[in-house]
């Protein structure tokens, strides 16, 4: 089975010399080693020496130089807004401390789809959308791509 070693940044490439697509969601585009399947039929091995965050328009690189394309996958999310004199600075506070994978757009938010956080963000009279959109959170604040389970490593803590 073909290998994928290296990821090319997205711009790095040219995407028409993509020889097939991968289609994945949030969670699928952080991996390390795992048999990816494309959608023209190319089963591949991931095989990467540490785990990565991979967005849209990426190329995976083939042993034998060919490439495989990464496209971000539809996921059913909340788009929220503010409501009346409810800032969305406040909305993001309350995401951010539930630490909530979040997308940050220029008037709005955009979250995974979850009942439970659905009723609340209506209760603080937020106004909310469901949609089926690509889903590209923010990465985590001490490393790239994932916004939970970071690890504070030497020099960092937390102040009470």
């Amino acid at each position: 089975m073909l290998r994928a070693t290296t990821v090319k940044p997205a711009g790095s490439w040219e995407p028409g010399a993509a020889r097939d697509c991968v289609v994945l969601d949030f969670d699928a585009r952080h991996r390390r080693r795992i048999v990816m399947h494309g959608e023209a039929g190319l089963d591949f091995l991931l095989d990467l020496p540490e785990a990565v965050a991979l967005a849209e328009g990426d190329g995976l690189e083939l042993e034998d130089g060919g490439l495989v394309s990464v496209k971000a996958a539809a996921e059913r999310l909340i788009e929220v807004r503010a409501g009346e004199g409810l800032p969305l600075l406040r909305i993001a506070w309350h995401l951010g401390n539930r630490h909530l994978p979040t997308e940050i757009l220029t008037d709005a938010l955009r979250i995974r789809e979850d009942h439970v956080i659905l009723d609340m963000l209506r209760q603080m009279g937020a106004r909310t959308t469901l949609l089926e959109a690509p889903f590209h959170p923010e990465g985590g604040a001490y490393g790239q791509g994932r916004t939970h389970g970071h690890d504070h490593g030497q020099g960092h803590h937390h102040h009470d």
